[in-house]
Order: structure tokens, then C-alpha cells, then sequence
């Protein structure tokens, strides 16, 4: 595996599916303010589609950088199928095979950390620096979400599949039924380092809904959500970044502890022990992030 444990804090506030069937879609998506751009080969393609929708969507990566632009700021992720099914292994053989792999693998319906270390080897051993994101959404996935965050280093990230997650524990998609298994894999993600995201709101009419939701995501622990629509991106996108009371806040908190030769301060009245100060870096630079972008 690769062996890489720093991982690089960007902002991951929204993000937004680009059809692989469609590469026409893509320049469109990534000049969307979105901050991934996640190239769909699993749900959002029919069987029948698959073959030409993997040669498309991974094609878009073997084009000269500069026709897409890599300068942006906006990540790029190619969602392939589970790995555990006839289309998924085609997809990681595809990737496999290619010299110019996509930048980062969304992997859907994991269900154990094998499958992650698998799925590294294999990248390893082809000497691909290609990231993972897993997407956790299934009972067995729920229940193993500590161990597959920390099955490979190439992990950056942990996403809600809440509509999948929903119909497998039996419950109603929305906040409270689903506060659980959030709260699982926000916990899993937190403890090796890495960004939650939030599954997108379906409903398009109902933006301060999902505004809403995704306040309470964020709360939670949660790094951003998904949108099903441009017009949601640049609400997710507020939600999501700190805004100047917060970042002035962390700043004097990292000065503290800077000046400070001991394990706490008080700031503003409140006493602030060491473990804050990974969450007040991560402000400082998501802020920084943005504000470059």
C-alpha cells in the first residue's frame, strides 16, 4: 500500500455527477463552482451502457491536461462500480491498463476494509498514485466504517450514501432516522483524518430544506454535501465554508497554543485544550483554500 499518511486538507464542500456517457457534460460541471466533479459509471449508467460509458468517462483523463484544466481547484473522481461485480472489475481493469488513470476512484457499496486493500494493492503494484473514496451505504458497510477509513492511505474521504443506507436499515430518508448511521461514519472519518460527505438533497424546490440539512450535516462533522443540480452548489458552498467569525476564532487559537508552552489556554473565556487544534488548521486552510480559488 501506499504510505502517505498526511492527508491534504482541501475544501470538499460540494459536489456534482458528470454522466460518463456524456463527455460533453464535463467542461460544464467543472466550471460549475462545485468542488469535485465525479464522472458517473455506476448507477446513473444502464447496463447496456456500461462498456461505452467507461471507455468515455476515463477517456476524458487520457486528453492533454490543459483542454480541461487541472488548475482549478476542482477535484476530480471517476465513480466506478462496486468492485465486487462483473461491471466493477471491468472498470478497475480499465484503469488498471491506462497510463493516464484518473486522479482519484469513488468506490461504491464497500462492504469491508478487503475490498479497499485489494483495490490498493493492485493501484500499488501498477504504480498508479490514484486516491480512493468510499462510499459507505450498506448495513455491513455501517458496521464496518471504523476499519475500511483505515484500510488504505490513499483514503480521502467518506461519503453518505443515505438513500441506499436508508432502504437497507428499513427507515425513512430523512434527518432523524438516518442520524445514526451519519453519526457512524462521520465518527469513522474523523478518527483517521479524513472528510465526510454528505449525501445530496433530492428535492430541487426545496432549497432552504436543503440548506438546512446540510447545516446539520456540517455540525455533525461533516466536510460538504452533494448536489443533484448547479443551483444547489453555491448554497452547499456557503454552508460549508467558515465564514470570518470562525476563521478569526481559529487563528487566535493557533496563536494561543503558540505563544503558550503548556497543553491548554483560554481564549475569549473559554478554556481550550490541544486536540481543537487539528480542526482549527483545517479552517484556517479551507478558508485560505477558498479565498485562492
Amino acid at each position: 500500500m501506499t504510505t502517505n499518511p498526511e492527508h491534504a486538507v482541501r475544501p470538499r464542500r460540494s459536489f456534482i455527477f458528470s454522466p460518463g456517457l456524456r463527455p460533453d457534460m464535463f467542461p460544464k460541471a467543472l466550471a460549475s463552482g462545485t468542488d469535485i466533479v465525479c464522472v458517473e459509471l455506476e448507477d446513473g449508467i444502464a447496463p447496456k451502457d456500461k462498456a461505452a460509458a467507461r471507455q468515455a468517462g476515463l477517456g476524458l483523463f487520457a486528453e492533454p491536461p490543459e483542454k480541461y484544466g487541472t488548475d482549478d481547484g476542482v477535484e476530480r473522481i471517476v465513480r466506478i462500480n462496486c468492485v465486487r461485480t462483473d461491471f466493477g472489475l471491468a472498470d478497475v481493469q480499465a484503469v488498471l491498463a491506462t497510463d493516464t488513470p484518473p486522479p482519484a476512484l469513488m468506490l461504491p457499496k464497500v462492504m469491508t476494509p478487503d475490498e479497499v486493500v485489494w483495490l490498493d494493492d493492485l493501484l500499488s503494484e501498477r504504480g498508479h498514485d490514484t486516491r480512493l473514496h468510499i462510499i459507505i451505504e450498506t448495513n455491513q458497510g455501517l458496521e464496518a466504517a471504523y476499519d475500511i477509513a483505515h484500510a488504505s492511505p490513499r483514503i480521502d474521504a467518506l461519503f453518505f450514501g443515505g438513500v441506499d443506507m436508508a432502504a437497507e436499515l428499513r427507515c425513512k430518508n430523512a434527518w432523524e432516522p438516518l442520524l445514526y448511521a451519519r453519526s457512524r461514519v462521520a465518527h469513522a472519518a474523523a478518527s483517521v483524518g479524513i472528510d465526510a460527505i454528505d449525501v445530496p438533497y433530492l428535492d430541487l424546490d426545496d432549497l432552504d430544506g436543503m440548506a438546512q440539512e446540510a447545516s446539520l450535516a456540517r455540525d455533525l462533522g461533516f466536510s460538504g454535501k452533494g448536489s443533484i443540480h448547479p443551483k444547489q452548489i453555491p448554497i452547499l458552498n456557503g454552508v460549508f465554508t467558515p465564514d470570518e467569525a470562525a476563521v478569526a476564532h481559529a487563528k487566535r487559537i493557533l496563536k494561543a497554543f503558540a505563544d503558550a508552552d503548556t497543553g491548554l489556554v483560554v481564549v475569549d473565556g473559554k478554556l481550550i485544550e490541544k486536540p481543537v487544534l487539528r480542526e482549527m488548521s483545517r479552517i484556517v486552510s479551507i478558508a485560505e483554500r477558498v479565498s485562492m480559488d
